[in-house]
């Protein structure tokens, strides 16, 4: 037993002494019941907020008023929350207003049978008020009660339906996946923050594949990820690409991740979202530019699902940069010692690594890389500077946008062997860029 677990069955247990039920609830008995170490233990309790409160020296009462409080522990947080019975949801997302009630109404306001279970640490038993073990059991996802109803109270219900079917490999229910094509168009009621923590949990929790096949399917996708949607059906040169079109090709892709990053699994999503766009046919099938405009579609993708500045900056970057990586055995070694050296260059390997993997299957350029990686120490990619900002200024330039090019076009030579002293560097700024009021060569700046 996992000291998180510990942790919370001790809250059970502190919360039982007081004369208060309390069981492990949701989603973390579904995967210990499927031997799946659980991310966050949830505490279903007939204690009332200000009862838990009072209980336990560290609270955050996130929702008081439906019933829930944060546990603060050393072994981490822990969500307790009130047994309750949920009014109705006006704004697709929360209650109008809760009654504190019995285990078994609160397991009914449920959204799926397998994620309704509680657990009793006292009795160490299972219970199932809806259900969920034997949906649990036959790999079936199913909504508490009617399908339409869960849907309309929560609309990100319907991405989560789907989340979980590819994540443990489980079928939708019939009636359940009929509700989800038929109000696939109100998932863009749901806030943009909501749909893309689901959307990442979907790209890096395993089964990233179907679950997109399920999402176009239910017409989720195309509400969501239009972008995503449009590279179905086409084509692309068998030459290179003998597996199929472009969302195939992305599928693939998809399959082929392992505990990816969110920015290397949305880089996946989106390296070819430019091809629909500037996709020709002359000798053959081309998508010049597919890459620079790949890079546009992908930066209003990740503004529109309010990524973070950074996390946009780097899919972006991944997008725009992934056709380079198949020159950079041709490149001039300043060129390349930039690129490999980049913050992002190995989510950018990996990237292009799961390319080649999902079409013509051809890794030398990959192997090419890794052995220069392998022989090129990170002094040689990165070294001192042989010249900064102030040495200029010493050499009686005055501080303008020439600092940058003058500094970066010294680093290049550097990184090129062919400047490989200080003084040399001093030499040639003075010859390339001449100041009209350099000191004289007896008064060079100080190291």
């Amino acid at each position: 037993m996992s000291d998180r677990q510990k942790a919370a069955e001790g809250i059970c247990a502190k919360l039982r002494a007081h004369g208060h039920r309390a069981l492990l609830a949701g989603g973390c008995v579904r995967d210990l019941l499927l031997g799946v170490a659980p991310k966050d233990y949830d505490i279903a309790t007939s204690a009332r907020p200000e009862e838990v409160e009072r209980l336990f020296a560290r609270t955050v009462p996130v929702g008081a008023a439906f019933g829930v409080q944060i546990v603060l522990l050393a072994e981490g947080q822990f969500e307790v929350t009130t047994f309750r019975k949920d009014g109705p949801y006006e704004d697709g997302r929360h209650p109008s207003s809760v009654t504190f009630t019995s285990e078994e109404e609160d397991a009914r306001r449920r959204d799926f049978t397998i994620n309704a279970l509680f657990y009793d640490p006292a009795e160490k038993k299972t219970l199932d008020y809806v259900g969920g073990k034997k949906d649990l059991h036959e790999g079936i996802v199913r909504t508490v009660g009617p399908p339409r109803e869960r849907f309309r109270e929560d609309r990100l219900r319907l991405l989560r339906a789907v989340r979980f079917a590819a994540r443990l490999g489980y079928e939708i229910e019939g009636e359940t996946y009929r509700a989800i094509k038929e109000l696939a168009s109100a998932i863009t009621s749901t806030s943009a923050e909501r749909i893309r923590d689901e959307l990442l949990r979907i790209l890096t929790e395993g089964g990233a594949k179907r679950a997109f096949e399920l999402l176009d399917d239910t017409g989720l996708l195309v509400e969501i990820l239009p972008e995503v949607s449009a590279m179905k059906g086409v084509t692309q040169p068998p030459r290179f690409h003998p597996e199929g079109d472009v969302f195939t090709h992305t599928l693939i892709m998809l399959d082929l991740l392992e505990n990816p990053s969110p920015t290397l699994a949305l880089g996946v999503l989106l390296h070819d979202v430019g091809k629909p766009l500037t996709r020709t046919e002359s000798d053959r099938i081309r998508f010049n530019e597919h890459d620079k405009v790949g890079a546009e579609l992908a930066r209003g993708v990740c503004n529109r699902l309010r990524l973070s500045r950074a996390e946009s900056d780097r899919v972006v970057w991944l997008v725009v940069q992934h056709m380079r990586f198949a020159h950079i055995p041709k490149m001039k070694e300043s060129k390349r010692k930039r690129l490999v050296r980049s913050p992002g260059f190995e989510e950018l390997k990996e990237l292009c690594r799961l390319d080649c993997l999902a079409s013509h299957r051809k890794l030398s350029t990959i192997n090419w890389v890794e052995n220069y990686q392998a022989r090129v120490s990170h002094e040689e990619l990165q070294p001192p500077p042989l010249l900064q900002g102030r040495d200029l200024i010493a050499l009686g330039y005055t501080p303008s946008p020439l600092f940058s090019e003058i500094l970066e076009r010294v680093e290049d030579l550097q990184l090129d062997d062919q400047l490989t002293t200080r003084q040399q560097a001093i030499d040639f700024v003075r010859r390339q860029w001449p100041p009209d009021n350099a000191p004289q060569p007896d008064k060079e700046p100080s190291p």
